[in-house]
């Protein structure tokens, strides 16, 4: 059974600049413990912000960015700003741009996202264990991790942290899906106020619920477990068992 109450929505996002922001606490994990609120936030690419934000980033307590966008995204829009007590880390999963891997609309959207996000967790694992393993640290909480759009980099480091948690599947996807509406918020955006620009592919705008499915499924059968996936990317017990103590209520 779900661990998310009906009413338990996520909550609503601050920054009017964002359009993927959101808490990732709130569903159930390991012992029926509660994913605590206000520890970890995810988000679509924090460079739109400005000091105007300051004071909403200081009443979250926000101590800590993860960054997980390529070195030319962020030298292209550039990052956080750096307000006074923050820590900002750049972690670049190494993977194939996807601006080179051709998407067939007579294909399934699910099965190429899928193939993305395995590649990723294939080549990225560096990269994934570092952001793993500072959300681990208690002492970078609270923590905001992001891309460029908050869905498919930030979604799997989320996906992963809430499966070592003991989150049911149908919970993570539920998040998962949640950016597809962001997408259509951020592509309505840029209609009104980029209308020269093209808009982004349909594979950089959609989170199909099976796309992260076909994800963890796979990744469990070829590790298995998610466990097995982080310990063979570098994650070690002792930042398992410190994740779940300062991330489970």
């Amino acid at each position: 059974m779900s661990g998310v109450d009906a009413t338990d929505t996520p909550q609503r996002n601050p920054f009017p600049a964002l359009f993927n922001f959101r808490d990732v606490g709130g569903p159930t994990g390991h012992d029926g413990r509660t994913v605590r609120r206000g520890r970890l936030y995810r988000s679509d690419s924090l460079h739109r912000i400005d000091e105007t934000d300051r004071e909403m980033f200081t009443a979250l307590g926000i101590r800590t960015v993860i960054d997980l966008r390529r070195p030319t995204e962020v030298a292209r829009d550039g990052r956080v700003p750096a307000y006074d007590g923050l820590t900002y880390r750049h972690i670049h999963p190494e993977h194939d741009d996807w601006a080179g891997i051709s998407y067939d609309p007579q294909e399934s959207l699910s099965r190429w996202l899928a193939d993305r996000y395995a590649a990723l967790a294939q080549t990225g694992t560096a990269g994934l264990a570092e952001a793993i393993g500072l959300i681990a640290d208690s002492a970078t909480a609270p923590v905001v991790v992001h891309c460029v759009a908050g869905k498919d980099r930030t979604g799997i480091v989320c996906a992963l942290t809430l499966a070592v948690l003991g989150v049911a599947d149908e919970d993570i996807v539920a998040d998962y899906t949640l950016s597809t509406e962001a997408s259509e918020r951020f592509s309505a955006w840029v209609a009104a106020a980029l209308p020269e620009t093209a808009q982004p592919p349909r594979p950089y705008l959609a989170s199909p619920a099976e796309a992260m499915t076909i994800f963890l499924t796979e990744l469990r059968a070829g590790h298995g477990s998610v466990e097995g996936y982080l310990h063979h990317a570098g994650v070690t017990d002792a930042q398992l068992t410190a994740l779940r103590a300062h991330l489970l209520a």
